[in-house]
């Protein structure tokens, strides 16, 4: 048989492993980057940035460190009233880690200033007028054929209840929220020019794709270092630069509601492992059975997260657009 008439090679199969990476490789390409990008661009001395206690944030610093040195990394550790104590233990366990000073800063008086509770609590009033002070909350997602937002209240005697919330409602409880998250930037900003540093964001590939983030507040940076990486290639440089077991361990959460609340209950229409999945597989033009037998899913299944995917995708693309001008300066 000659050339010509020979079969073609088959197109590879699309799998789970289409996920993995060099760890050590890809740790000295990322270091490297950061480097020239401190040097060239930024002109900066070092990096600040906010720790959680999450995946993202403790493989963030730990990249960080390794490339300015701990001693030119600052984490900020920033509770409020509605924070998880987890959260705290947690970020200065990873800070401990890797040798990298912290300062906290509690931001609830700030937050209690500005009425961030206050809005919240008398938007929620609209639907629950007894909800106060002792209640907690969070607002999760359902999927009836498209996404349909729920609150949920938790009275002082342990009794929830979920309710729909029109739209006024959601927006005005997601508003007050979101408040954190600009104010946690603002602690961010104030220590990275005092000290001549840059802010390092932490979203990781998924979140920066699919709009999680609130603008000028976690989506605000001089640098993100692990936006192009998809979570699971997070985990495995966090295994391999030694992110401690606790953190690794430890359930993403959004760490935002006085409710315990996951990030697939409040945004994501899957776990993490498969929007991973089928993220790439959307991006790769990966056949959607393929994908399919990599995520443990139906052909169904894939092609509803797809539409999802692309429908956030739609949604959140003003998030990342810069401020709009009449005339390009």
């Amino acid at each position: 048989m000659n050339a010509s008439t020979a079969p073609s090679r088959a197109t590879p199969v699309f799998t789970a492993d289409a996920l993995l990476l060099d760890a050590e490789a890809e740790v000295e390409r990322i270091v490297s980057t950061v480097r020239r990008q401190m040097g060239q661009v930024l002109r900066r001395r070092g990096a600040v940035l906010g720790l959680s206690g999450g995946i993202d944030s403790s493989v963030t610093v730990a990249l960080m460190a390794r490339a300015f040195g701990p001693d030119r990394v600052l984490g900020i550790l920033m509770p409020e009233r509605d924070s998880e104590d987890e959260s705290l233990t947690l970020g200065h366990l990873v800070a401990d880690a890797f040798g990298v000073p912290t300062v906290l800063e509690d931001i609830g008086p700030m937050l209690d200033a500005a009425r961030c509770y206050q809005r919240r609590d008398e938007a929620i009033r609209r639907l629950v007028p007894e909800y106060g002070a002792s209640w907690a909350c969070k607002v999760v997602i359902e999927n009836e054929g498209f996404n349909i937002s729920y609150l949920v209240v938790q009275s002082p005697d342990g009794v929830q209840q979920k309710l729909r919330m029109p739209a006024d409602v959601y927006l005005a409880v997601v508003a007050a929220t979101n408040m954190k998250q600009r104010t946690r930037k603002q602690i961010e900003y104030f220590h990275a020019d005092r000290l001549n540093y840059a802010v390092a964001g932490t979203p990781n590939r998924l979140e920066y794709d699919q709009g999680f983030f609130v603008k000028n507040g976690d989506g605000a940076a001089d640098l993100k270092p692990i936006a192009h990486l998809y979570k699971s290639q997070v985990y495995q440089l966090a295994a391999y630069l030694g992110v401690p077991e606790e953190i690794r361990r430890r359930p993403p959460t959004t760490d935002t509601w006085s409710l315990a609340q996951t990030q697939e209950e409040f945004y994501f229409s899957a776990p993490w492992q498969v929007m991973d999945l089928c993220l790439l597989g959307l991006n790769s033009h990966a056949p959607v059975e393929e994908v399919a037998g990599a995520a443990g899913l139906t052909a169904d299944q894939v092609q509803h997260i797809w539409k999802d995917i692309e429908a956030k995708r739609r949604s959140t693309r003003y998030l990342h657009e810069a401020p709009l001008l009449v005339d390009p300066a």
